[in-house]
Parts: structure tokens; sequence; C-alpha cells
């Protein structure tokens, strides 16, 4: 399989390209301002141009969209994931998007974006940017593109291969924390893109 990762140097991005490698798909890195420090061997680098998208995404079997903003800048949101979708839908390419926790119910009820415990005061703007990006997901009318919310906690540690699927309600431990790895996180992501679900929106956990 073909896969383009867009924002390839990122914690998820950079993962998702590890993984994807070592299960043997051709692989190809967007990158902007910078790079990771090592890429798997036969990855192909190019520059992430909003004008060339089309162009890059061409003969793709899949796009992982793995952006995130800069602090300050959770406004772009909403047009480079239409850039991304727009690109996808004209490539004929599925495209995941790795988003955030804010859209998923909360334990108890409510979202993510309004429950304190998992989205504390200095996580606001990029959560809400989160929740704004699936809804224009959900508004795009022709790509064929599937999110990914992340638990509440999203941080690099161990590859285990193993992790709980849910929808689109937050997965928690028994005492409440909602956590995954960055590595399993891409064990998701490539699994779902070599087994597509009819979901569109859904989460991963421990």
């Amino acid at each position: 399989m073909k896969i383009v990762v867009a924002g390839a140097a990122g914690m998820v991005g950079s993962r998702v390209l590890t993984e994807a490698a070592r299960r043997g798909h051709d692989l190809v890195a967007l990158l902007r301002t910078s790079r990771p420090d090592t890429l798997p061997p036969g990855v192909i680098v190019a520059e992430a141009e909003p004008d060339r998208l089309p162009t890059l995404f061409a003969g793709a079997d899949a796009v992982v969209a793995a952006t995130r903003p800069a602090p300050g800048q959770e406004h772009t949101v909403p047009a480079t994931t239409t850039a991304l979708l727009d690109a996808a839908a004209e490539a004929g390419a599925r495209i995941l998007v790795v988003g955030g926790a804010a859209p998923l119910r909360a334990p108890g009820g409510g979202l993510v974006l309004d429950d304190p415990r998992y989205v504390p005061p200095q996580y606001r703007a990029i959560a809400e940017a989160s929740a704004t990006q699936l809804a224009v997901c959900q508004a795009h009318q022709t790509a064929d593109w599937v999110y990914l919310s992340p638990p509440a906690v999203l941080e690099p540690g161990t590859r285990t291969g193993s992790y709980r699927r849910g929808t689109t309600a937050l997965l928690t431990l028994p005492d409440g924390a909602s956590r995954v790895s960055a590595e399993d996180l891409a064990v998701a992501v490539v699994d779902e893109l070599e087994r597509p679900s009819r979901d569109r929106h859904f989460t991963v956990g421990y």
C-alpha cells in the first residue's frame, strides 16, 4: 500500500512512518519546516506545499493527516483540514485524520471538550480546534475520510501492539485515566488503513 503521511515530523506522524515501514508499505513523508532525526529506509520525502497536495497524493492508497498547529495558530485548522480533504478526494485516496479527544463523549455525559478533568484551561484552544476539525470532515461532501480521536493523554512511550478500540465515547481505565502511547496509536492507525472499518469516527486507548 502507498501511504502519504502529512505532518510526518510530528509525534504521531513520525511513529506512523515507523509502524507502516515495519509492515512493508511504500511511504511518502510530507514535511514543512522540520524533519525527524531519522527516517525509515525507503521513505520518500517531499515538501508539504498546499498547492501541490493533489499531485503529492496522486497514486496513494491512503493519506494520514497528522498535522498539528503551532500554539496560537489553532485558527488555521479548518483551512488546513479542508485542503487535505480536497486533495485526498481529488486523488481518490482514503484519508485518516488524527484529531483530538475533544469531540468524544465524556464519562458521565457531555463532551470531553467541556470536561476539565480531561481538558484543562491551557489546552482549551487546541481542544476547540479539534472539535471544529471533526465538523469540517463531517461537512465535506466528497472525501472518503475517517477521524481518529486519541484518548485524553497521548505521549511517547512503548509499543505494546495492544489497545482497545471504541467509537465516539472516551475510553478510560478503572481509575478514570484515558491514555495511550503514540507508538500504539500508530499501530491503530495502520491497522485501520489495512483493514478499514465502517466507523467514520473512532477512538483508541488502553
